[in-house]
């Protein structure tokens, strides 16, 4: 990985995927470190429909789920919302997924460059999922750390998909230990997510009262619940 951020190259795509039950600070941090790290032109942020591999759907509905990450990204002019997943009935399929979104390159007169950003949790589990060789055959993998888990294992994946390491970046951060079910309990018990999430997708949370159990009438509907809510 270049020292620094590298040129834009024309028509590289990031793909961020992901449920986004909230999406918070660390999709975002993730995501602009893999812009600047590949020069990417743009980073399409994809919430999940259906995701196969959860045993529990996500708990805001589709249209909050998108509303946030549309209020998360609307400071970045890279960052763009995909409802690719959301406004297609059935599981979402990441294969389906990126094969779609490289055709639309091929549309527009561009040779496709897609580059799908995952964690190196989910790489851990990459192999397993649905027709993995053929995402690879449309995308790029590109894996950052997360903390509390170990780093992405290129021997082990290169055995489980013989031929396909090649089609891997590993890039060294930002690690950034935070996740949405950390986030969804904080605000179930009443206290702050401040700073761990964009301040338009705080406010809209509290707007909207997701992920609270039932409130009483006198409880403000501008609040977080936390100690610093105004």
């Amino acid at each position: 990985m270049s020292a620094g951020p590298i040129a834009v190259a024309p028509g590289r795509v990031g793909v961020l995927g992901g449920t986004f039950d909230p999406i918070h600070v660390g999709h975002l941090a993730i995501a602009e470190a893999a812009r600047e790290a590949l020069g990417l032109e743009r980073v399409l942020f994809v919430p999940a429909g259906l995701p196969p591999h959860r045993a529990i759907a996500p708990i805001a509905s589709p249209a909050d789920r998108a509303a946030m990450v549309a209020l998360a990204i609307a400071d970045n002019a890279a960052f763009d919302l995909s409802r690719i997943e959301l406004d297609r009935d059935g599981p979402s399929y990441t294969a389906d997924t990126v094969e779609r979104i490289a055709a639309e390159g091929l549309r527009a007169g561009r040779v496709p460059d897609v580059r799908f950003i995952l964690s190196a949790e989910a790489f851990a589990a990459f192999p397993s999922w649905n027709e993995p060789a053929r995402v690879l055959a449309a995308c790029r993998l590109v894996v950052l750390p997360r903390e509390g888990h170990p780093p992405p294992d290129l021997e082990a994946f290169e055995a489980a998909l013989p031929g396909f390491g090649g089609r891997v970046t590993v890039l060294d951060g930002p690690g950034i230990r935070l996740s949405a079910t950390e986030i969804r309990a904080r605000i179930g018990r009443g206290l702050s997510v401040r700073y761990l999430v964009p301040e338009a997708v705080r406010a809209y949370i509290a707007e909207r009262r997701l992920y609270r159990p039932a409130m009483d009438e006198a409880d403000p509907p501008d609040s977080d619940g936390g100690p610093d809510a105004t």
